[in-house]
């Protein structure tokens, strides 16, 4: 009989993760599946389950929670030398991963396509020896929204992560930032650095439009110093899918990227508080199957 694992955090989904395991063990059991169910208690509780899962060779790992859980539970196939396929039911603030690859953000829509067969396979990014599903970040904007609190994202959102960032724009801080990728070095002062796997950033799903999930890159942009006034501007091209357009932006693409400061600059990884600068960041190019429709 195929194994599946049901990996919930029954945190997220304003704490009604748990409402949805019977819905879907019974889709799973119906395929076919004996189904484990493996409920988070504390951080890295989904690595570890994922890890175990795939040490004893599971079909399916099913994600049900946030954009965190994902990412544990991602942390727990890459690089396993077997990896299940990936169900992800989105419950999170703003579940960017799921957005990216099309999975309704309707948590009963989502359990739907578990009937699918049909899989995608995805891009996954190494971050020193940790890994990531959506974006790297560096700079003030990038600090401030691994700031924002349980709390807040459950009483705002994604807009929780729109006000701590624009609570930076009055004290605009720039970074030097030493980005080396392929045989090519830039260095300078930077406001904001993004490198994306995906087209959707903290909601924005014309963040980075030119991300696919499976273009074995990282789309990178570098927004330098500047004013209020230009400030407002590359805010209107984030909204318009123009930000690579900017004349205060520099964008390429890279398989792989060393970053480091003169000054002590900590990351935000998928969201969460990361590793603080030097890093060295790449790419596994179509790394995991994900359930699609």
């Amino acid at each position: 009989m195929k194994q599946a694992m049901i990996i919930v955090n029954p945190s997220s989904g304003k704490e009604d993760a748990v409402d949805y395991v019977e819905d879907i063990r019974s889709i799973l059991t119906n395929k076919g599946y004996e189904v484990q169910v493996s409920q988070t208690e504390k951080e890295l509780d989904a690595t570890k389950y994922c890890q175990d899962a795939c040490e004893k060779e599971f079909d399916l790992v099913v994600s049900l929670g946030g954009d965190g859980t994902l990412n544990e539970t991602v942390n727990g196939m890459v690089d396993q030398q077997h990896r299940p396929k990936l169900g992800i039911i989105p419950l999170g603030t703003v579940n960017d991963f799921a957005r990216a690859i099309n999975v309704p953000l309707d948590p009963k829509k989502a359990i739907e396509i578990l009937h699918s067969d049909n899989t995608r396979s995805v891009d996954i990014g190494r971050f020193n020896d940790r890994y990531f599903v959506n974006i790297i970040a560096i700079g003030s904007v990038a600090e401030a929204i691994y700031e924002v609190t349980p709390e807040e994202k459950t009483k705002f959102g994604p807009l929780a992560y729109m006000l701590e960032g624009f609570k930076t724009l009055t004290h605009q801080k720039e970074y030097p930032l030493k980005i080396e990728h392929g045989d090519q070095t830039w260095e300078g002062e930077s406001f904001l650095f993004l490198a994306a796997l995906t087209n959707s950033t903290a909601g924005f799903e014309k963040l980075t439009p030119e991300a696919e999930v499976n273009d074995g890159v990282l789309h990178c942009y570098i927004i330098k110093k500047v004013n209020m006034v230009r400030l407002s501007s590359i805010v209107t091209s984030i909204l318009r899918g123009h930000l690579k357009d900017d004349d205060d932006v520099d964008y390429f693409t890279a398989q792989n990227l060393h970053v480091s400061s003169e000054e002590k600059l900590v990351t935000n990884v998928d969201g969460e508080e990361g590793d603080s600068l030097p890093v060295s960041i790449d790419v596994r190019p179509a790394h995991i199957e994900v359930i699609v429709e």
